[in-house]
């Protein structure tokens, strides 16, 4: 049974929201403005909250560096020691695994969650694991999802990931930058795995934290903390599969990136004959940024405390910007012009079918991309393939969207 519900989820008439045992999977989005409570508050002092599932990088995105551990959840002083804190899901191998436990003693899950509009995203994984448990191990629990705007827009990029790469990092069928809501992908979900159970999506229409909230007003992750995040988000991410930082441990995380390394390139355009980094010529050159070169020092993460040699990206206004096909070409420029470049070997503990795969193919999940950044075929053929798989995606998707505004492609 699948709904779609235009009131809020408080003002809901289910029995199961005003008198069943409940569970929450949120994390810092989950607040409120019109009572200024994160949802856990409001749940618990209504007397109906049970359990609460914490992502992986903690209740407030405190963990992201580290990861939450199965003994470590200091949150049970928030509710008085009378609500549980736990894990919903743990990574094994290539695959996202739902402690299904958890949820035979509940009524009712909700879903109250800000995705980042990419497929790289664990919520993403973890959505498609739990409809697949509830169906095989038959548990009728209603699940209710809180939507929220994409932060991403409705822009659609990239391929759609093939069976052979599919992992805990990407479910099958999903391209890099989907455009869909929370909401909207549940919905493709639910149909395509014909699951039965009760999923009750909450419009974002309805909820007063969409309409007041900028949908990145509360970073849903720590990678994506300002205003122009999101127009980089998707392209900039393929950097944690490299030995280049994308810009983590300082202020514009994937809005800029750079190495020690990419000193090399100091003097590339004197040599090769470009006024800047930003004529027209420039193999890097892209009509919707500029391209600043700079040196940063990341706090944390990839070369902690090293001096990098690297590039900020900035939007030119109104103009449409296509963020995984000019990073495509950035690193394709990279590897041709920087020979201590590289891609991860290994991305840690994944693996598909049993062989261990290098993390930019789980990440990347397309051999035509993957060749072309490794200079095995031109940009004329990386790019058509593009522009068909967003063609097939944007027809796939079109049945499942909730809301009037239409999923669209940079030409």
């Amino acid at each position: 049974m699948f709904s779609f519900r235009t009131t809020p989820l408080l003002e809901q008439t289910d029995t199961i929201l005003r008198s069943g045992r409940l569970g929450l999977f949120c994390n810092q989005t989950s607040w409120h403005p019109e009572n200024g409570e994160y949802l856990y508050e409001t749940l618990f002092n209504k007397g109906l909250l049970k359990r609460v599932f914490v992502p992986e990088e903690g209740l407030f995105g405190e963990y992201s560096e580290f990861k939450l551990k199965d003994n470590e959840f200091p949150y049970n002083n928030i509710c008085l020691n009378k609500c549980g804190f736990e894990s919903l899901y743990k990574i094994a191998a290539d695959s996202v695994i739902i402690n299904s436990d958890k949820l035979k003693d509940l009524d009712g899950l909700i879903i109250d969650l800000q995705d980042t509009g990419v497929r790289y995203s664990r919520f993403n994984s973890v959505l498609s694991a739990l409809f697949l448990t509830l169906k095989k191990r038959n548990i009728n629990l209603s699940v209710y999802i809180i939507d929220r705007l994409n932060p991403l827009g409705r822009q659609v990029e990239g391929t759609m990931l093939r069976k052979e790469y599919q992992s805990s990092s990407g479910v099958e069928g999903i391209p890099h930058r989907h455009g869909l809501t929370l909401g909207e992908l549940a919905n493709l979900l639910y149909n395509e795995q014909n699951d039965k159970f009760p999923l009750h999506i909450i419009s974002s229409n309805a909820e007063l934290v969409s309409k007041s909230l900028l949908p990145w007003s509360i970073p849903p992750d720590n990678d994506m903390p300002g205003l122009f995040s999101p127009f980089f988000y998707a392209g900039q991410y393929l950097w944690c599969v490299t030995n280049v930082s994308g810009g983590r441990g300082t202020l514009r995380p994937f809005e800029q990136f750079g190495a020690p390394f990419m000193s090399s390139l100091t003097d590339y355009n004197i040599r090769n004959g470009f006024r800047n980094w930003n004529d027209p010529g420039h193999p890097l050159y892209d009509p919707a940024v500029y391209i600043r070169w700079q040196r940063f020092i990341p706090s944390s993460g990839k070369y902690k405390g090293e001096l990098c040699f690297g590039f900020q990206l900035h939007p030119v206004p109104g103009v449409q910007y296509h963020s995984l096909a000019h990073n495509l070409r950035i690193m394709r420029f990279t590897v041709e012009n920087c020979r201590e470049f590289s891609f991860a070997p290994i991305a840690t503990g994944e693996s598909v079918k049993g062989t261990k795969r290098g993390a930019a193919e789980l990440i990347l999940g397309d051999k035509i991309l993957l060749d072309y950044t490794q200079g095995k075929l031109d940009w004329i053929e990386a790019k058509e393939h593009i522009k068909v798989e967003e063609q097939k995606w944007i027809r796939k998707a079109r049945k499942f969207l909730l809301y009037d505004d239409q999923l669209f492609r940079c030409k």
